[in-house]
């Protein structure tokens, strides 16, 4: 018997993964079943690893007008929920890495502008971890606003050294991500620090890079004081530079993400486009397989 129109039944339906799909309205209605060629894009990296629904929303319960005949065969569309939300993936992945993570500490390491700060936060919040900036550290230290400030008033060695002792006590405490300075990578003694828990790169196309600094300034940024040109022009350029210098010291860091490569798997056009969310969900994934690669290692070793 045909349900009255606009009716509201609760109804408990599985969701076939595959048929699921999201409509801005936020409102749960059923359609007929999508082609192939509308199904959500297979979602990569973390997602390319097996990924299962926790059994609490493996159902749901929605509210909807419909006829009882036709529901089958039907799809459930809806804003609220879907299989593939990576706010839950980042959760889940989270809670997959961080029984291995032992309270080592995480180090992002990058060139300035890589977004350190933001993915920091955000997987200090997702592993219960505490967020700590070394450059935020040594202002605090030295009793200066800004890394800016430092250079102009002491000099970039004296800054370096700073940054250095700062490293040090961090390398003594446990539970951190840490946003380190673009420039912590050029010297050994800091990897030895580093080397007390977990080095991320977040590796950034330039042109990337070169937009996000133009669109906020470059006045935060005190090696980037000497160039001439338009903000994007002198940000790349200066960019390009620091990238050739510290690129293989960029490349010892024990976890690497490359958000060029991430893009292309996503089937975005820019790097640009990522979302935090995105690079945090990478990160982790990153950090698990260089936990199995020393797991491996480890036993490879005992036998």
């Amino acid at each position: 018997m045909e349900a009255k129109v606009g009716l509201l039944q609760h109804l408990s339906i599985r969701i076939d993964s595959e048929m699921f799909v999201r409509r801005p309205s936020g409102l749960g209605r059923f359609i007929q079943p999508i082609s192939d060629k509308q199904k959500l894009p297979a979602l990569v990296s973390a997602f390319r690893q097996p990924w299962r629904l926790p059994n609490r929303l493996r159902k749901i319960s929605v509210e909807t007008s419909c006829s009882r005949d036709n529901i089958s065969g039907l799809t459930l569309e809806t804003e609220n929920f879907h299989p593939f939300d990576k706010d839950l993936l980042l959760k889940d992945k989270s809670l997959e890495v961080q029984p291995c993570l032992n309270g080592r500490c995480i180090y992002l390491v990058g060139m300035m502008g890589s977004g350190k700060t933001t993915i920091g936060k955000i997987l200090a919040k997702e592993l219960s971890y505490t967020f700590s900036d070394s450059d935020t550290l040594v202002e605090q230290e030295v009793g200066e606003a800004s890394v800016a400030e430092i250079f102009k008033r002491y000099g970039e060695g004296f800054f370096r050294d700073k940054e250095t002792e700062v490293l040090r006590e961090l390398s003594l405490m446990h539970g951190f991500v840490i946003s380190t300075g673009g420039g912590i990578v050029v010297r050994p003694i800091n990897w030895k620090y580093m080397r007390n828990g977990i080095s991320v790169w977040l590796d950034v196309p330039l042109e990337a890079l070169a937009k996000r600094i133009a669109a906020v300034g470059t006045d935060s940024r005190p090696l980037l004081h000497h160039e001439s040109g338009s903000a994007y022009t002198k940000a790349f350029r200066r960019l390009s530079i620091l990238l050739e210098e510290r690129g293989d010291a960029y490349a010892n860091a024990d976890a690497k993400v490359c958000l060029g490569s991430l893009a292309t798997k996503l089937g975005l056009s820019d790097a640009s486009n990522l979302t935090p969310v995105d690079i945090a969900i990478e990160a982790l994934v990153q950090i698990q397989h260089f936990l199995e690669k020393a797991d491996d290692y480890s036993a490879a070793n005992l036998q």
